[in-house]
């Protein structure tokens, strides 16, 4: 059994395959981070986020959302200057938007029960043989796509909330010749 192919060579992407990719996520606050960081992976490569994250974290003062819901501009001029994180004036504005429709989104139901909801609480179960069998996008993908955008969050389209849906394991969509496929489809 091989891991998946997108994994490796560098040991920070192993760790993450092998720890944390496809575990299904189901605390708020933890899903909304990680939307986030997807979002800020867009045009770049997931590992440039994976060794930038303990920064991300430390910069967004631990993604909780409900103070960088508060943030405006002197937050903004500050996280453009930190070198440690991705300096994208749209994606760092984006954040504190998403952070204030998370919040009102959280009115109604966690952020957790809104994602789970599309799956009706349980990981749906992909058996891919190939990286190329894997879509960069579904109907679900595209349908919370737009609803998130619908209720004001920006950064979402459809091929960064599947990749996060992957990552949360919402979709189980680890190869089936990874030994990570059965060990999350047993957590689910």
């Amino acid at each position: 059994m091989e891991r998946c192919g997108w994994a490796g060579p560098d040991e920070i992407y192993l760790t993450y395959h092998d720890t944390d990719w496809g575990v299904p996520e189901r605390d708020s606050r933890a899903l909304w981070e990680k939307l986030i960081l997807d979002g800020f992976q867009a045009g770049l490569s997931w590992i440039t986020i994976l060794k930038k994250r303990e920064n991300f974290r430390a910069a967004f003062e631990g993604f909780h959302p409900h103070v960088i819901a508060t943030w405006g501009a002197p937050e903004v001029e500050r996280l453009l200057q930190n070198e440690g994180i991705i300096r994208h004036r749209g994606k760092i504005e984006a954040t504190i938007t998403n952070a204030q429709a998370y919040l009102e989104l959280s009115k109604d139901q966690s952020f957790a029960d809104y994602v789970w909801g599309y799956v009706d609480g349980t990981p749906l179960q992909n058996h891919w043989q190939t990286l190329a069998d894997v879509p960069a996008e579904t109907p679900m993908s595209k349908a919370m796509s737009k609803d998130l955008k619908k209720r004001g969050f920006k950064f979402c389209g459809p091929t960064i909330v599947y990749a996060w849906l992957q990552a949360t394991g919402v979709i189980n969509d680890h190869l089936i010749t990874c030994p990570r496929h059965a060990d999350c489809a047993a957590m689910a």
